[in-house]
């Protein structure tokens, strides 16, 4: 459905994978949650390539969640790639990671993240940041045009 806001999830772990559908279960928000395991296949779902070819190209995620340590190609180069795309470069992304190292949350900024969000451990308040996350980017937030 073109009309319907799409959370694209970055992410390898499959335990946090579970937490974080686990959460939005618990405080839906009536979006579709797409996941992807590595750098390079989101790359193809955002570029309709690879196993994600014939996807339609206008519809682009409202926002992604990406994780900094993932395999074949890392979360900060994930966004580079993704903000040197012209069709992707105002696509909103959210670093979603454990990790807490301030040379990381420097990176993430300087290549063009929109905010960045260290997952808490204990799963009340990890539901509560990705409740806060999904009620700010799908109903508060009003992303940019993707297209000029």
């Amino acid at each position: 459905m073109p009309d319907r806001k799409v959370i694209l999830l970055v992410e390898d772990d499959p335990n946090d994978v579970e937490l974080t559908l686990r959460a939005f279960r618990k405080n839906p928000l009536g979006n579709e949650i797409v996941v992807v395991q590595d750098g390079l296949e989101c790359l193809d779902y955002l570029q309709c390539t690879g196993v994600h070819a014939g996807r339609d190209t206008s519809h682009l995620p409202q926002v992604v969640l990406l994780d900094l340590n993932l395999p074949l190609l890392d979360g900060l180069e994930v966004l580079r790639r993704i903000r040197a795309d012209e069709r992707t470069r105002r696509l909103p992304v959210v670093i979603l990671t454990s990790s807490n190292e301030d040379t990381d949350k420097v990176a993430g900024y300087a290549l063009g993240a929109n905010s960045y969000v260290r997952k808490p451990v204990d799963f009340h308040q990890f539901s509560e940041a990705v409740k806060q996350l999904g009620l700010y980017w799908m109903l508060v937030n009003e992303a940019p045009p993707l297209r000029p």
